[in-house]
């Protein structure tokens, strides 16, 4: 173990499995070449407090050793040790209705196509807040005869069980009184403190695996909206202007794509205009 890597991590994390530079350098290179993100040299204590668990599930005494063994694996989307993989390393982080102003552009697109069957894409979903409150505007919007079908799609396979459950905290943050009464279930008994989307919620939304280093995206008809929020920011350039293409590639003429508040794709010019806060017209 590198002095380097001991004093990263606190005792609790300290490796009780082979874990070198030349390892991590390894994981850098397969997370980036299978699902695009962009592990920094800072990553290294984070690497080792998730994948060690891995390691020791599959009965391997060494990332070494792992590695080695995950690179025989076949590579099946959703499935195998390589979506366990992809798993450990994934960052999830995601509430209902969060950046607000959003729901707010999106509310007047839905009300200025109104009538029309929309389709609404949910890029990396996590564990469905996200995909839900794209619902919720919709049917606050349009009513609840709302012609709006959403796919909601992550690489990571775990959060999207999460959202398919739909099953949530009941104090969990952004949703107001009114929202909770009017499109949650109260659990009881043993399930007590706890919320799930109702049916008519549940049956707007569509929840599949996609990786989007992908050659080609299984997504079906164009979208009108997408919602691509915080993703690129674990991409290289490179991979950036790639996922972009893909993109613009899904979306009807006249779509809105929605980003996070700390992307900036002003490089892609020939591509998406600037709209507003974080939101971009298709060109």
């Amino acid at each position: 173990m590198s002095d380097t890597l001991r004093d990263a991590c606190p005792a609790s994390l300290r490796p009780d499995v082979g874990f070198s530079t030349a390892d991590f350098q390894r994981v850098r290179a397969l997370i980036h070449q299978h699902a695009g993100i962009n592990l920094n040299e800072g990553k290294r204590a984070m690497v080792y407090s998730r994948l060690s668990r891995r390691v020791r599930e599959t009965g391997h005494a060494s990332f070494a050793s792992y590695l080695q063994w995950l690179e025989t694996q076949r590579i099946d989307v959703g499935t195998g040790e390589w979506q366990q993989f992809v798993n450990c390393l994934t960052t999830n982080l995601t509430a209902f209705f969060r950046e607000d102003h959003h729901f707010q552009v999106l509310a007047d697109a839905l009300r200025a196509r109104s009538g029309q069957h929309l389709r609404i894409w949910c890029n990396a979903a996590s564990t469905g807040e996200e995909a839900y409150s794209l619902a919720i505007t919709a049917l606050e919007t349009l009513g609840e005869h709302a012609n709006v079908q959403i796919v909601a799609t992550d690489i990571d396979t775990q959060v999207l069980a999460t959202a398919q459950r739909g099953v949530y905290t009941a104090g969990s943050p952004g949703l107001s009184s009114e929202r909770l009464k009017r499109f949650f279930l109260r659990g009881t008994g043993s399930n007590a403190g706890f919320i799930r989307v109702r049916p008519e919620l549940a049956r707007m939304i569509e929840f599949k695996p996609l990786n989007l280093m992908a050659r080609r995206w299984q997504l079906g008809q164009p979208f009108d909206m997408v919602f691509c929020r915080n993703v690129m920011i674990y991409f290289d350039a490179a991979t950036q202007h790639q996922v972009l293409q893909q993109l613009h590639g899904q979306m009807h003429p006249g779509g809105l794509l929605f980003v996070g508040h700390s992307e900036n794709f002003t490089d892609a010019k020939t591509l998406f205009r600037l709209r507003g806060k974080t939101t971009y017209d298709i060109i």
